[in-house]
């Protein structure tokens, strides 16, 4: 009898992780945050939890100011409890929003760069990053240009407290916590390096404390100034930092870098004096009234000034120690030969 083929089988491998585990919750995690936030949006359709999906979803803690009877009555917001599940929502849409940069976009372009992992994990922050503060600078200038602070600086103490803000005013804000907060699962989600974790956190943490500092405090005005100020000089550097990943040649990105130092030295400069301008002269020669929500009190200010500016130093030491040291690196090290001495010829012993 000839002899029978054997003919191996090929190896069944399951790739799907087990439910409820580590690795399926990083893989189905915009899907499962999706779910969730569906759920507050279809509770808005029952009448049973509307109430409950409504303080979610809407802006909270708003409040209409007189108007003639042929202008229609001004809706402006306040700030408040509810506006923490409002923040928690938003949170959620951030995650997806999130997710949907990086399959669509971001890892599409990685793949045909062919990154190292390394690499790879900083291109998908750039390109966040990237998206996030371009949305920030446009919504946060056009604030700035319709409440008119750029023309009329003294607006941003005038009339302190500024307890009432309009709907996108009240909303930048909102969404500016949201992200920030969304920043942490992320870490988790993208699997980020413990090298690259403390970086992250501390900078998130310092961005979650400036921008509710200023929203609780009521200088929300200056606040928004001084946040597009500072994301004007971080887009600089992520576009920079983009270019440097697609430029082989780094001709674009010498360009791009040498253009985000000029923005991060004017914007430490513009930031610090703004909020001299504003803590130091500005609202000092505002009276203290009674009114709720006034902290215009020499510790406050000074106190927000002092954390301003001791904020601008530290980046301003952490960008020249690091322009230091690349500076160095990029030198041709020399080394200093040393000379060499001949060999003295022996004396002739006298006879």
């Amino acid at each position: 009898m000839p002899p029978t083929m054997a003919f191996k089988g090929r190896k069944v491998t399951n790739k799907n992780p087990p439910f409820f585990s580590h690795e399926f919750v990083i893989q189905n995690h915009a899907d499962i945050v999706s779910c969730a936030a569906l759920l507050f949006v279809v509770g808005l359709m029952i009448q049973a939890t509307t109430p409950y999906a409504y303080m979610f979803i809407a802006l909270h803690h708003n409040v209409s100011t007189e108007a003639s009877p042929v202008q229609e009555a001004a809706v402006r917001y306040t700030y408040g409890l509810k506006d923490m599940c409002v923040t928690f929502f938003y949170f959620l849409i951030c995650v997806v929003i999130h997710a949907i940069i990086q399959e669509y976009v971001l890892d599409k372009i990685s793949r045909k760069l062919h990154l190292s992992k390394v690499k790879h994990s900083k291109f998908n922050e750039s390109g966040q990053l990237f998206f996030f503060y371009a949305m920030s600078i446009f919504w946060g200038g056009h604030i700035i240009l319709k409440e008119n602070f750029l023309l009329n600086i003294s607006s941003l103490w005038d009339g302190y407290p500024h307890t009432e803000m309009s709907f996108m005013f009240k909303f930048f804000y909102i969404i500016q916590l949201a992200y920030w907060l969304h920043t942490f699962p992320e870490l988790y989600f993208q699997k980020v390096k413990k090298e690259e974790m403390f970086d992250r956190v501390a900078y998130a943490i310092v961005a979650l404390i400036f921008i509710a500092a200023h929203y609780v405090l009521n200088f929300n005005r200056v606040g928004v100034c001084l946040l597009v100020i500072h994301y004007i000089s971080e887009e600089f550097y992520h576009i920079a930092r983009l270019i440097d990943f697609v430029d082989k040649e780094e001709k674009g990105s010498k360009v791009g870098y040498m253009a985000w130092h000029v923005a991060f030295v004017l914007a430490r400069l513009g930031s610090v004096m703004l909020s001299v301008l504003t803590f130091w002269f500005g609202l000092s020669s505002q009276e203290q009234s009674a009114a709720w929500g006034d902290f215009n009190t020499p510790t406050v200010r000074i106190g927000a000034l002092a954390a301003v500016v001791l904020l601008q130093v530290y980046l301003m030491f952490n960008f020249i120690t690091d322009l230091l040291r690349q500076i160095r690196e990029t030198q041709p090290t020399t080394v200093k030969k040393l000379p060499v001495k001949k060999p003295q010829q022996n004396k002739k012993k006298e006879s």
